[in-house]
């Protein structure tokens, strides 16, 4: 947009703006007459410059005129002279038909002539071909000879099929006969500069660098020809062309169009992507050794720099077409050894090898948009992931196909299971398992990434876990067969839970040193997740193995149940508490030999608890005792425990935990004004435990209902005027069900 116009009265105004500007009225005089000059100098000269520019172009225009006037006036005497020579030579027409007899009669000349030679000129190309393709390498002496005479020979042979298209079949058919040698041995000529092209560098490397020279001078010869017969073409094409021309012409028309020049190249192409072909070949089973053996990539390239480009012309580019066809030759093989579904450390060395190839090019100084597409599409991070991927896939398949294993023999439990080197119960499938937990570990270490590691633990945790919990259920199903229809499940479930127990342990340990043994090797960003899945593994293992000792305290107490229910009644006085006894002997005889060690101990303890909760449950909800009888009874009952548990467990460990009994006997024994006295032993330890020390006092036979009411008032009085409360710690007491008086009836029914 313009600017807008301004007076000069405004000008004037804008600078005068009080009246101390006036005093500045003859240096803004001086300043505008300067500014004008200024204006004046540059108009003058640009005027100047304008007025010779457009005499100049007058000049030029009015000799130009005269120029076309002068062509115009000699095109006119051309087209005079060179008017219809019929009517300038009254004998020209006679003169054109001798002319073309002439040439006719040449012609024909020439045809027979070479003809008749044909088959000697054969012969001795023949002959040379055979002796420089004999060794594809070089020295190739005969290379120009040869394509220079073939070159003669094929120029007449098409010129003659030429001519020949408007005679007879016959005609045409003898001429293909004739010529068909010359058309065999120019088809071996074509083969053999293919053949060539194919081996550029062998040669080279041969010590024959100028038989490639020579190879491309053929070449280039060729492509010209092809050229000038493609230009004729198009010439002729596009209209008319002059008599001199027509013999050109027919020569353009009989050219059969070789193409050599993309063809060598298609070759080179080939050759390298054969290369390539040939060591994936040859280290087909063997991805590894394949991947050592693409070092021949960057000693190919370097003897191509130094000898091979100086052989090309340089409009070959061919040190640019070299790198580019090597480059996406590696990628086509690359790309197929990802698709082949390697093993996962082939992946890990594969991501390896390709940054150190990204190294080695720009240590070649190799410009990057001659690679290009980038190796697997740029996604060679991705082959990480595949890497980690196929650990998972491997560690799935394995696992599963070993529990697959693992739990039809358990649940058809035909052969006890193995003993292991210190004879304790195991599976086999434990080792194999946790074999295959350390190659997955050790592949992913072999990364050298953390964040793998870090998912490979993850998943490791992952398949234990569900391992685990597979297992549980399974022991869980196959215990509740075992309880409900004995007779129509295999034996042998106490063995099988033995050496499941003992795997626990045995998985446990391997968890713990793998945590120790990677730990280290890694960042704490990842260490702490490895640290962490590995713990809830081992802490599941733990938990497993504790599930199974339980199940096996089952088993014990599910054989126990008949005798249980016997106690405290009629016949537990005349010694059933000894067949508990036994019972328990026999199965912690079987347990102590072939669990192991620590899993007995926690086994111990928890049959102690489980035998002690069951003995003062059976009290508390039993019959009436007859007194003193049954006091005599439980302290023989009492022996017997301190010499079963007494046969694992030191007696100063031992006594703490039956305590209990000894303080339940103290109460049965006591007289009704004592009883608080004995009650109070027990409650520091235990607390309160109102209804259970109710049902003992109810249960004695020497005490009716209102001495009863007399102890248990006289307990709750102490409770009270001691606020006795519970204990921090839950005591074996806290797991004594007091059952009410129908549900006493319906079990003792």
């Amino acid at each position: 947009m313009a600017a807008p116009t301004i007076s000069a009265a405004q000008a004037v105004g804008e600078y005068l703006q009080s009246p101390d500007d006036l005093a500045k009225v003859a240096a803004f005089r001086k300043k505008l007459e300067k500014e004008k000059a200024s204006i004046d100098a540059r108009l003058r000269s640009g005027v100047k410059e304008q007025l010779d520019a457009t005499r100049d172009g007058l000049r030029k225009l009015f000799g130009t005129r005269n120029n076309v006037q002068s062509i115009k006036d000699e095109m006119e005497t051309v087209d005079r002279t060179c008017g219809d020579p019929a009517y300038v030579v009254s004998t020209f027409d006679q003169i054109s038909r001798v002319s073309m007899v002439h040439r006719n009669f040449e012609q024909t000349e020439e045809m027979v002539n070479n003809l008749l030679e044909m088959n000697s000129k054969l012969e001795m190309l023949e002959q040379m071909l055979i002796e420089d393709s004999n060794d594809i390498l070089g020295p190739a002496p005969n290379l120009l000879r040869i394509h220079f005479a073939l070159n003669r020979l094929e120029a007449f042979r098409n010129q003659t099929m030429h001519q020949a298209k408007k005679s007879s079949t016959d005609t045409r058919n003898t001429l293909t006969r004739w010529f068909e040698r010359l058309t065999r041995l120019i088809e071996a000529f074509d083969e053999y500069v293919m053949e060539l092209a194919k081996n550029i560098l062998p040669i080279v490397r041969a010590g024959n660098p100028d038989v490639i020279v020579r190879l491309l001078k053929v070449v280039e010869m060729e492509a010209r020809e092809d050229e000038k017969a493609i230009a004729i073409r198009l010439v002729k094409k596009a209209g008319k062309i002059d008599a001199a021309s027509k013999f050109r012409s027919m020569q353009a028309d009989a050219r059969v169009i070789k193409h050599y020049r993309s063809k060598v190249m298609k070759c080179i192409t080939d050759s390298i992507q054969a290369k390539f072909d040939e060591v994936y070949a040859a280290n087909e089973r063997n991805a590894a050794g394949f991947l050592d053996d693409l070092v021949f990539i960057y000693k190919d390239l370097i003897r191509i720099e130094s000898d091979v480009v100086p052989c090309f012309p340089p409009s070959y580019d061919i040190w640019s077409t070299y790198v580019r066809e090597y480059h996406k030759a590696l990628n086509n093989i690359l790309t197929r050894l990802v698709k082949s579904e390697p093993e996962a450390s082939v992946l890990l060395t594969l991501h390896a090898w390709i940054k150190e190839y990204k190294k080695s090019m720009r240590e070649l100084n190799i410009p990057p948009e001659l690679l290009e597409p980038p190796l697997l599409e740029g996604k060679e991070q991705s082959l990480i992931e595949d890497y980690l991927q196929l650990i998972i896939k491997k560690l799935d398949e394995w696992s599963e196909n070993l529990m697959r294993t693992e739990v039809a023999a358990f649940t058809a439990r035909e052969e006890p299971p193995e003993l292991s080197a210190d004879g304790l119960y195991t599976t086999s499938g434990t080792v194999i398992f946790l074999d295959m937990v350390n190659q997955q570990i050790d592949l992913a270490l072999d990364s050298g990434q953390g964040l793998v590691l870090a998912r490979a633990v993850e998943e490791v945790n992952r398949v234990m876990r569900s391992i685990q919990d597979r297992w549980v259920k399974l022991v869980d199903t196959e215990y509740k067969k075992h309880i409900e229809k004995p007779e129509e499940v295999p034996g042998g479930l106490v063995e099988y839970c033995i050496a499941l127990a003992n795997d626990q342990i045995k998985s446990a340990d391997f968890t713990e040193a793998l945590s120790a043994r990677i730990e280290p090797l890694v960042s704490e960003k990842y260490s702490v997740t490895i640290h962490d899945r590995l713990n809830d593994a081992l802490d599941g293992y733990l938990d497993v193995a504790k599930k199974y000792t339980q199940t096996l305290i089952n088993i014990i107490f599910n054989d126990l149940k008949p005798a249980v229910k016997q106690l405290f009644g009629p016949t537990w006085y005349e010694g059933t508490h000894a067949q508990i006894i036994e019972t328990m002997r026999d199965y912690m005889s079987d347990y102590q030999s072939y669990l192991n060690e620590s899993l007995f101990e926690v086994l111990l303890e928890d049959l102690l608890d489980t035998y002690l909760v069951t003995y003062l449950t059976a009290l508390a909800n039993g019959p009436k005792l007859n007194m003193p009888a049954a006091t005599e009874r439980i302290r023989q009952d009492i022996n017997d425990a301190y010499q079963f548990f007494g046969t694992y467990k030191k007696m100063k460990e031992l006594e703490p935990q039956m305590e209990v009994l000894d303080q339940v006997l103290a109460m049965l024994e006591a007289s009704k004004s004592l009883v608080f006295l004995s009650y109070w032993s027990f409650a520091k330890v235990h607390g309160p435990c109102i209804q259970f020390v109710e049902a003992l006092m109810k249960a004695r036979s020497d005490l009716d209902r209102s001495a009863v009411s007399e102890v248990m008032d006289s307990v709750k009085r102490k409770v009270k005027e001691e606020n006795l409360a519970d204990p921090p710690e839950p005591t074996i007491m806290k797991k004594i069900v007091i059952q009410g008086a129908l549900s006493r009836f319906l079990v003792r029914s």
